[in-house]
């Protein structure tokens, strides 16, 4: 929850001063924590003698010897083992402030296997473990027929299970975590809005990479790279968190437990009673009823069970996580060696030139018609367009790759030099963005041509987010590029959101049925691999195309059978009311003729 030094830091001297980016969001409640200990409440002022009564006392320490103390407590121990958990924090804090302490002999730097290694634990709450069941739970009802809203509601108790963790840790959330957090959120909200399944994967993957920041609070570009790998740490240690903390609630009395058991009991037995009333009482109350409640069956019932687990085990990891994640932002990548003005530069300049020369070429164009460039070339006007747009892709992506090794390898003995960098890659990022223009012209030249379609909606998608990067990149070298690693990671979100909210399949549709009513030009053969979201679109052209454009769409709705609202998106439910007031209509025959089941390769 909070950033990734937060916690635990490693033990320096009293001399040195750590920059605010690398402090934890827990210091405060721990100052001065050694590497693997878990950040602690902050002690309030007290007597020494209150120090001594949380503390058992230490047999005497020997001359020049550091003190002895109460022995570590287990990991993940139980409410019951808090009180020394926290003494035993107590005393390693007084242990290091110990003023006949010997110092400790030099020892060689620490692999970053050591570095990144976690803090210890708090013991798991209880309601981490509560929460953690109801993600399980949820998954098990709501995943098993699909994805949809469902998807998101069996997130919420993941996500409490984290922030109790976090809290029972003493992490605060700082904007940065609230701002991955949301878009965590909004991200998995794609799948509840849009049937399409490439947009949705999209999303969940880019909702992975936010929950990752959020909990690990990384900063840097191992941080941000390597966070979503924090999670297959966690998810191996928090199951032994969770197995500890329920052993340790072994010995619980049932004072604590027989009332809720009795009133959980008591608010089942009154649902069940009072529901099955009003059902009887009232059919359209008995449909919503039906409705709402999840479909549990027993031949998808391990189906069920293992969505149980694997809900609860990635409930658990993200509790674990959020108590002591890996220190990712430890691993320092060491610049390489600068270079020479002459050296560094002289590639650079000659890649400039170049640039330079293709985009006064590329205006050339663009002010003098493409007529005398078909001419000369003896291309057509579609293969002019479709010849270009690959290849400037790949230039803009491999430009990046060449601005971070120019990057490590530049020179930086004084101003004079990092000034004299900014100039030369600045003109490089800014001759980058005119070849980025370029292509994304090529890409509407050619859906001019031959239409929309998922790939090059994808692609021109991702030529518009690399120019972006291009642009962050540039305000880097003028602001400081501190916070380039976290927005570079935030573009990338939010063009994943963007897409999904955006519809690229019924973007797709929309601009087809525009170019049919332009020209009459359609491909019906293509529509039939298109997801529902496509539907409202389609909906518009003239029958028989209408039909045999939904004809896919009605087959896939066909086969899916009745589907319940936590598994059904906003996209699906659309094209069923479509279908449902206007079914297809034209025969197999009439479509076979139109073209709808040929086949068609896109490039």
């Amino acid at each position: 929850m909070s950033d990734n030094t937060g916690g635990a830091d490693e033990a320096r001297s009293k001399d040195s001063k750590e920059p605010e980016d690398s402090k934890a969001l827990g210091d405060t409640a721990n100052a001065g924590a050694t590497t693997g200990d878990s950040p602690a409440s902050p002690a309030p002022a007290a007597p020494a003698v209150s120090v001594a009564q949380a503390v058992p006392a230490a047999p005497a320490a020997p001359a020049g010897s550091a003190p002895t103390g109460p022995s570590r407590p287990p990991v993940g121990a139980g409410p019951a083992d808090a009180a020394a958990w926290q003494a035993w924090q107590a005393h390693q804090q007084q242990q290091r402030q110990w003023p006949g302490a010997h110092a400790p002999s030099p020892s060689p730097t620490p692999s970053w296997v050591t570095r990144v290694r976690p803090a210890e634990t708090a013991p798991i709450a209880t309601a981490t473990l509560l929460a953690a069941a109801a993600t399980g739970l949820a998954a098990a009802l709501l995943l098993g027929d699909g994805m949809g809203p469902g998807l998101l509601l069996a997130v919420v108790p993941a996500v409490v299970a984290a922030y109790v963790a976090a809290r029972t840790a003493r992490r605060t959330a700082r904007p940065w975590t609230l701002v991955w957090a949301i878009g965590c959120l909004a991200l998995l909200a794609v799948p509840a809005l849009r049937d399409s399944a490439w947009p949705s994967t999209l999303a969940i993957l880019s909702a992975v990479l936010l929950g990752a920041l959020a909990l690990h609070g990384s900063r840097t570009w191992p941080g941000v790279l390597l966070s979503p790998l924090g999670f297959f740490d966690s998810a191996v240690s928090g199951l032994a968190w969770a197995l500890v903390g329920l052993r340790s609630r072994g010995g619980v009395s049932k004072d604590r437990w027989l009332p809720v058991a009795k009133a959980a009991a008591v608010a089942v037995a009154l649902l069940l009673v009072f529901g099955a009333l009003f059902a009887s009482a009232d059919a359209a109350f008995a449909d919503l009823l039906g409705d709402l409640m999840p479909d549990v069956s027993t031949e998808n019932g391990p189906i069920r069970f293992l969505l149980f687990l694997l809900g609860t085990l990635i409930a658990l990891a993200a509790a674990r996580t959020a108590a002591a994640p890996l220190r990712w932002d430890r691993i320092k990548v060491a610049p390489g060696k600068p270079r020479s003005r002459v050296e560094w530069a002289l590639p650079l300049i000659v890649l400039n030139l170049l640039f330079a020369g293709f985009n006064a070429v590329q205006l050339a164009v663009l002010f003098g018609g493409y007529d005398k460039v078909l001419e000369s070339t003896g291309l057509s006007y579609a293969e002019y367009a479709r010849q270009g747009f690959w290849q400037l892709l790949w230039a803009t992506l491999f430009t990046l790759v060449v601005i971070a090794l120019a990057l490590r390898w530049a020179p930086r003995s004084g101003t004079g030099d990092r000034r004299f960098v900014r100039i030369v890659l600045g003109v490089l990022c800014a001759l980058t963005l005119v070849v980025v223009a370029a292509a994304l012209r090529r890409m509407d030249l050619y859906v001019d041509a031959y239409g929309l379609t998922r790939l090059r909606v994808s692609v021109a998608a991702m030529e518009l987010w690399l120019g972006l990067v291009i642009v962050l990149i540039m305000a880097a070298g003028v602001f400081g590029a501190r916070w380039l690693p976290r927005a570079v990671a935030g573009s990338a979100a939010a063009v994943v959101l963007a897409f999904g909210l955006l519809s690229p399949d019924g973007m797709v549709a929309e601009r087809n049925v525009a170019r049919y009513e332009a020209d009459k030009k359609i491909d019906l053969a293509y529509f039939q691999s298109l997801s529902a979201d496509a539907a409202p679109a389609l909906d518009r052209l003239p029958e028989p195309q209408r039909s045999c454009a939904l004809r896919g769409i009605n087959d896939e709705m066909s086969r899916a059978g009745d589907v319940p609202w936590y598994a059904m998106s906003l996209g699906e439910y659309r094209a069923r009311q479509i279908l449902r007031e206007r079914p297809v209509t034209a025969s197999y025959e009439v479509c076979s003729r139109l073209g709808t089941f040929g086949s068609r390769l896109e490039y």
